[in-house]
């Protein structure tokens, strides 16, 4: 368990913990590697400057999560997107046994998808993001995001369905387009 008392050596126990799922989630959000690195720090910043007003009602996860959350935002604000997933952001150890075709598929694949979900609402990227990235259960998307279970299943269901519309369009486009 986490030391609140000791505060240098909690932030320093909660960066181990929370940094690497922070960071993923901050590169999704904001597809560029520096800013998501920056905005890792600035959450931590933000988590010590405020780690004496955290008031347990959630876990200590979903708080550190709803100040990235709200960390992202502030970000998207203030520096419009204008590119958003280039490569290299979700370099996978890839097998030697892959011909260079599947690979190059797979890598196409892959960037369409990030492509997508980039060019989603906000509140539909995050929900995306941390449902079907990071993998957090309802209950904590509800509470980073700060909205109902419902609200989280339904945007979810209904962002997956605008991803799937893009995806669909992005590939009948590409069909023209090679014609």
């Amino acid at each position: 368990m986490i030391d609140l008392d000791d505060l240098e050596g909690s932030i320093s126990e909660l960066y181990k913990l929370y940094h690497l799922e922070v960071y993923k989630f901050l590169i999704c959000f904001c597809a560029n590697q520096i800013d998501a690195e920056d905005l890792t720090q600035e959450v931590f910043i933000r988590v010590l400057n405020n780690l004496s007003s955290y008031n347990q009602q959630s876990s200590i996860k979903t708080w550190i999560f709803s100040i990235a959350k709200h960390a992202a935002i502030d970000h998207h604000r203030k520096k419009k997107f204008v590119t958003f997933f280039k490569e290299g952001f979700f370099k996978n150890i890839e097998s030697e046994a892959k011909q260079p075709d599947e690979w190059l598929e797979e890598q196409d694949i892959k960037r369409a998808v990030h492509d997508a979900i980039s060019r989603l609402k906000p509140h539909f990227r995050a929900v995306v993001i941390l449902r079907g990235i990071n993998e957090c259960s309802i209950k904590e998307t509800s509470e980073i995001l700060q909205c109902s279970k419902s609200k989280v299943k339904v945007s979810y269901h209904r962002a997956l369905k605008e991803l799937r519309r893009k995806l669909n369009v992005e590939g009948e486009e590409a069909l023209r387009n090679a014609k």
